[in-house]
């Protein structure tokens, strides 16, 4: 007899598809989410795609935009790798540094065909019978263990600098020779209209002396403006040697005594007894107190002072010449050095001009200080002698 199958409880078969139709809506809600995030990986991967995209296309712009500087730029630019191997160059550099190319040695071209020139922190490159003048800067390129230099032609603007140098040079001529020509016209005159005198048959003989001091007077004026144009000029030429500075000021200050005397000006001096040696020329130094003293008489009224002190102040020695006169404004002060510039009705110009030049000649300088009314001071600097075993 056969055996029937056990019958199904339908509270179980209930529950089996209860159970069947929750996992279904769970893999129904599963599998649309992950619908979902497909479709927003989707539109993330094509937002990120024209990104690349729009990156890759300005990259390639700017690619070309900076091939097409580097092809049109009138500076020279090269790359050299870490062994100094030129790498890449651009026209100008080409043009500019014929016949370096590709792959030749940085290094030994700039020190075959290239010279510094020390004046102008410039290269000087020569080729096809014309010498450029170059700069050249470099910069690292760590990353890449080369380094970019790029290569300027500042040929014109050196030669304008150049003609600009010459043609303040003969600008500075030109007045220096009117201003002389200016100076030596008065006296001149004045000497020939003594000397038309002179030849006058009915001048008495008293008359004739008069004239002749005169005339002699004038030309001897003519001979210390040629003179003083001469020191003015003469640049280096002066021998040096090494001296006490302050016999030399003594010495001035004795030479001047008897003119301050006669024009009421009194004379306060503060010297040490010795021990300042400086390397220079002794004439020429006591010219240089000489001149700062007649000028500081012919700026002080009778009854005024003048008060030369010597001091040594960090290695230099310090002359300064002080008096009591009218003073000088800014304005004149800014021009005082100029050659043929004076205040002074019977005055060069060159004065102050020898002295500037003649302290410059010695490693020294000068300098003015003064107010109108309040008087001047002008103070020397000079650099003290140091015996070598004291170095």
């Amino acid at each position: 007899m056969a055996e029937h199958p056990p019958s199904l409880d339908p509270k179980e078969l209930e529950t089996a598809f209860s159970l069947f139709t929750m996992a279904s809506a769970q893999l129904t809600e599963a599998y649309s989410e992950l619908q979902q995030q497909v479709e927003s990986l989707t539109r993330q991967l094509e937002i990120t795609n024209g990104n690349l995209v729009r990156e890759l296309e300005e990259k390639a712009a700017l690619s070309r935009r900076l091939s097409l500087l580097l092809a049109h730029l009138p500076a020279g630019v090269l790359e050299v790798d870490g062994s100094g191997k030129v790498i890449a160059m651009n026209p100008a550099a080409h043009r500019l540094l014929f016949p370096l190319d590709e792959g030749m040695d940085w290094r030994a071209f700039t020190e075959s065909h290239l010279e510094m020139d020390s004046a102008t922190d410039l290269w000087s490159y020569s080729h096809s019978d014309v010498t450029l003048r170059l700069n050249l800067s470099e910069g690292q390129m760590p990353e890449e263990s080369s380094r970019i230099v790029l290569v300027q032609d500042l040929t014109e603007s050196w030669t304008l600098q150049q003609d600009l140098v010459r043609h303040k040079r003969l600008a500075a001529m030109g007045e220096m020779a009117a201003g002389l020509a200016h100076q030596l016209r008065t006296p001149l005159a004045t000497a020939l209209l003594y000397s038309a005198n002179l030849t006058k048959p009915t001048l008495a003989e008293n008359e004739r002396i008069r004239f002749a001091e005169k005339t002699l007077m004038r030309l001897r004026h003519l001979e210390s403006l040629i003179q003083n144009m001469l020191r003015f000029v003469r640049g280096q030429s002066l021998s040096q040697e090494r001296f006490d500075a302050v016999g030399c000021v003594h010495e001035a200050l004795q030479t001047m005594q008897p003119q301050l005397d006669a024009a009421g000006v009194t004379l306060h001096a503060t010297l040490p007894k010795a021990g300042m040696e400086v390397v220079a020329n002794r004439k020429e130094l006591q010219g240089v107190i000489l001149n700062l003293l007649d000028n500081g008489m012919h700026a002080t009224p009778a009854g005024g002072t003048i008060a030369v002190t010597l001091a040594g102040d960090k290695g230099e020695l310090v002359i300064s010449v002080r008096d009591t006169g009218r003073g000088m404004s800014p304005e004149v002060q800014e021009r005082l050095f100029e050659p043929f510039f004076t205040t002074r009705k019977d005055g060069t110009g060159l004065g102050l001009a020898i002295v500037q030049n003649l302290m410059s000649q010695f490693g020294g300088s000068v300098a003015v200080s003064s107010s109108p009314g309040q008087g001047s001071e002008f103070v020397l600097r000079l650099p003290l002698w140091v015996s070598p075993s004291n170095v």
